[in-house]
């Protein structure tokens, strides 16, 4: 093997690429693989860890569907090697084509990126290939035996990887030839050109796009956490536009579970209207940005959504709808995790880990602007209800509430989200 772990000659080689093991050998690859099968999902974990560290594409990280996506390809990918060395222990394993595979290279393709990250690949190869060393060092003590196994599994796993890349990459060439005769395709690089600020001509813009770029614009990312539960996304989009007070909408298709709008508007609805719209479609997910004007509007409104979607997928949050406004500082903080956490330690104190209604009460009062009465409108109390909590949180933050008031209501919100 050359020094990035793959096979020399790769995939274009004869089918034999190597001697198949013999009897002793393959029990010892067929038992290994059956303990990998049944560990597969802690595996798949650092697979994907590994992978996602060496990309050089953030928004397969940033990104919660792309990143499911990722991971759906990693894991039918492990299981798909594992089992045909369950069946044919030792032989070349044909590439992997399963719909979750096919689904991420038509993502890929539609977000404008490839399957050339091989830093990535070789990253969960690497990985991949410790575990396995680590299992066949376990498996036998013979050392002809030890030397054929890690010999053919040697092979095994980098052809694989080889295969896999080349198989893929072919198949994201087809999309992306499918993506250019579709209709689609004009849209999705008028749209790629105002994200990314280039210049072009509003007219030019709007006659590609059909939706005018004047006046107010508000964005949303709307998506689901399984693609099989995608049907709901048109149906979603419907009601959020509807939430937004727009009667039209510039509609996206980013991936196979999720939508980017773009609806002609002047305010961003309260996260509960959005809910109470969305309470039958369970499953689907709502980010939106800020009100904004013109071109830059619908650049920045459409950030902003995509800036809340990463604050949700950093911190494992399953909350449905949110806003920009609502996380804008919580997006700040949440750059680097382990800061967050510190932050929120050193904020809340005892209040962190209070019980859920008197973080609430302090979190309402803040928003209220100090003004007791309302905050008790608000969450359906007695003035002197929220009173006695406010004076509970004081004996339980590290400094009263009026002396950090804004901390405390940042720290607050992200141990909101997390919890979802």
């Amino acid at each position: 093997m050359n020094e990035t772990g793959s096979v020399p000659g790769g995939s274009s080689e004869s089918e034999e690429l190597w001697a198949p093991p013999r009897d002793e050998v393959s029990a010892l690859m067929r038992a290994i693989a059956e303990r990998f099968l049944q560990a597969s999902p802690e595996i798949v974990d650092e697979l994907l860890a590994a992978s996602q560290r060496g990309t050089r594409y953030p928004a397969i990280v940033d990104d919660p569907v792309l990143a499911e996506g990722d991971r759906r390809m990693n894991r039918v990918s492990l299981l798909h090697w594992l089992t045909a060395n369950i069946h044919s222990p030792g032989r070349r394993v044909p590439p992997c084509v399963e719909p979750e595979v096919l689904a991420f290279a038509r993502d890929l393709v539609r977000r404008g990126m490839h399957i050339d990250d091989l830093g990535s690949w070789r990253a969960a190869q690497r990985v991949a290939w410790r575990l396995w060393l680590d299992a066949c060092f376990a498996a036998t003590d013979d050392r002809e035996e030890l030397r054929e196994l890690l010999e053919v599994s040697a092979y095994s796993i980098a052809t694989y990887v080889d295969d896999s890349i080349s198989a893929l990459s072919a198949r994201i060439d087809v999309e992306r030839e499918d993506l250019a005769r579709g209709a689609q395709a004009e849209r999705h690089a008028t749209v790629q050109l105002l994200l990314e600020g280039a210049p072009i001509r509003r007219a030019r813009a709007e006659a590609r796009l059909g939706y005018a770029l004047t006046g107010d614009h508000v964005a949303a990312i709307v998506w689901v956490d399984g693609v099989e539960q995608a049907h709901r996304l048109e149906a979603a989009a419907e009601r959020v536009m509807r939430g937004c007070g727009a009667s039209r909408r510039l509609t996206l298709v980013a991936s196979t579970a999720a939508l980017w709008l773009w609806m002609p508007a002047s305010r961003t609805p309260p996260v509960a209207e959005i809910e109470h719209e969305l309470t039958d479609l369970p499953g689907v997910r709502v980010t939106l940005g800020r009100p904004a004007k013109d071109l830059g509007g619908f650049r920045r409104s459409h950030l902003d959504a995509a800036a809340t979607q990463r604050v949700l997928a950093r911190l494992g949050s399953v909350r449905a709808v949110a806003r920009y406004e609502d996380v804008q500082l919580v997006s700040v903080l949440t750059a680097d995790l382990a800061q967050a956490e510190q932050f929120v330690a050193d904020t809340l104190g005892d209040l962190a880990t209070a019980d859920t209604q008197l973080r609430e009460t302090v979190l309402t009062y803040v928003s209220e602007r100090f003004n007791a009465s309302s905050a008790a409108e608000r969450l359906f109390t007695h003035r002197n209800t929220v009173e006695r909590r406010l004076a509970r949180a004081d004996q339980l933050l590290p400094l009263p509430l009026a002396q950090n008031a804004p901390n405390v209501a940042a720290a607050l919100m992200l141990v909101q989200l997390r919890e979802g």
